[in-house]
């Protein structure tokens, strides 16, 4: 007779599967973690560095995960309570107060990160029994769809609160730079966070609002980058003249690939816009004339404040941004003005592109994105021109993409053909998924959790990269359509007998 859990689960398929996950990550472990190339002095005594305790423990903690997981579905509810409270209490006790112990090291990883992300895994799975545990006759009922529809509900709550919430949380962002503990570092990542939010909205659009599953979204943050680089130094333009020729020049772009490549639909589309990211890489990485090669462009000139720059000595009778704020308000330099500066402009740039798509999306041309992104035969049938309207996403979306590659270019003061990678559009690609296809605030949350929050563990190293892997894995898992999916309906008929 084979042992069943009280959710009619055989005992032994859940150590079978429990097993399975561990000699897997043992055997990924093993090349990824097990064996280290040193370097330095230490290389000449011994050449590689093996941490097979590091794999045992890896392997370990999957299969107790596994384990956990396996048995939280099968309705153990008590004993993935009692053990999950136990394993978080062991590991977080052992982590603070035997850091130098022989059998912490031995059963635990030698960097804390991990530790603590075992212990994080370990309370959720201990809170997810007791809750299911008080709320049995309601938990043994929920299953997928169940909590897609609750997963639903939350979004559309936050949704609705977003409404009222919004202005607050814009008065918070215009209000960071001028907190006491806004120092270069917090600013600098608010920029970099901002900056993949605007990226986000803008490919929402192509994404989101119309359906089209674009991949070489990079391509036209490279263009806008670009273009400003090559009109600010070699016609001497200043930044606000040079923005929206990156705007327009990324939309042609856009327009160019679109225009014979729309027709295309699903994975095919998606192969047809990565391919073209890629052109657009290997032209900027080989036309050295125009483009600077692989050296890129330097030297690329830095916004100024209506034509005050921020430098600390100006030229004889000309004033800078500190010297004219002084005549009104006593201050000091500070080399934090221009990157202060530079928040205010990319946050009021990525308030335009928000303000911009939800206007937009009430229109008739988003109401048609929508309705090409349900059902493209019914909208044929309706007269809407499928090319025209895919066409007009493509553009609007590029467009925006070359206002943000404007800005990184005068953030950065140069640019090289190494910023523009595969990657940048797979995460810009993961920020409208994760949050939410169609879902502004959501591309807000992603934005935060997956550019804002690895930066602020950079000291992780190797550490920081499979927690970020992790995330998207178990969200993916978890919550396929995204954190914030819901979408309210963009027009609502009224019902029978009810107001016009």
């Amino acid at each position: 007779m084979v042992a069943r859990s009280s959710a009619g689960v055989p005992a032994n398929d859940i150590l079978r599967q429990s097993a399975l996950a561990g000699l897997l990550v043992f055997g990924l472990a093993v090349a990824l973690v097990g064996v280290r190339v040193q370097d330095g002095s230490a290389a000449t005594l011994a050449p590689l560095d093996f941490r097979f305790d590091d794999v045992f423990t890896a392997a370990a903690a999957a299969a107790l995960g596994r384990f956990g997981v396996l048995s939280l579905r099968a309705g153990l509810h008590v004993p993935v309570a009692a053990g999950g409270a136990a394993v978080a209490l062991v590991v977080a006790l052992a982590q603070w107060f035997v850091p130098a112990h022989p059998l912490r090291l031995a059963l635990l990883f030698d960097v804390a990160m991990p530790n603590w992300l075992i212990v994080a895994f370990a309370a959720f799975l201990a809170l997810c029994a007791a809750w299911r545990l008080r709320h049995a006759p309601v938990a043994v009922m929920q299953g997928a769809e169940a909590r897609e529809s609750v997963m639903d509900h939350v979004g559309a709550q936050v949704q609705r609160i977003a409404r009222f919430a919004g202005p607050l949380i814009l008065l918070l962002a215009i209000a960071l730079p001028l907190m006491p503990f806004a120092d270069r570092r917090l600013i600098d990542v608010a920029i970099l966070v901002v900056t993949y939010i605007m990226l986000g909205w803008g490919l929402n659009i192509v994404v989101g609002l119309a359906g089209l599953l674009d991949l070489g979204y990079v391509a036209f943050y490279a263009v806008g980058a670009y273009s400003y680089a090559l009109l600010a130094q070699n016609f001497g333009l200043n930044f606000w003249i040079c923005l929206p020729f990156a705007g327009i020049m990324a939309a042609f772009a856009g327009i160019l690939l679109g225009f014979p490549v729309l027709r295309l639909r699903g994975d095919y589309l998606a192969i047809v816009t990565l391919g073209f990211g890629e052109m657009i890489r290997i032209i900027l990485l080989n036309w050295y004339q125009f483009t600077g090669g692989p050296n890129g462009l330097t030297g690329i000139p830095r916004p100024s404040f209506f034509g005050l720059p921020f430098t600390a000595s100006p030229p004889e009778g000309t004033h800078s941004f500190h010297t004219f704020v002084s005549l009104i308000w006593p201050i000091e330099f500070s080399p934090n003005h221009r990157v202060v500066f530079l928040y205010y402009v990319i946050l009021t740039l990525a308030m335009i592109t928000n303000l911009f798509t939800l206007r937009i999306r009430r229109l008739p041309i988003g109401r048609a994105w929508e309705a090409l992104r349900e059902d493209e035969i019914a909208c044929r049938s309706l007269g809407i021109n499928p090319t025209n309207t895919k066409l007009t996403a493509f553009a609007i979306g590029a467009g925006f993409g070359g206002f943000a590659g404007a800005f990184f270019a005068t953030r950065q003061g140069f640019v090289s053909p190494e910023s523009f990678s595969f990657i940048e559009s797979a995460v810009i690609l993961a920020i409208v998924v994760l949050g939410g296809m169609g879902s502004q605030i959501g591309v807000v949350l992603a934005a935060v959790l997956l550019i804002g929050l690895p930066e602020f563990f950079r000291d992780l190293h190797q550490y920081r990269m499979i927690a970020f892997g992790a995330a998207m894995v178990g969200i993916m898992l978890w919550r396929p359509a995204g954190l914030l999916a819901h979408r309210e309906p963009t027009l609502r008929l009224p019902t029978q007998g009810g107001p016009p």
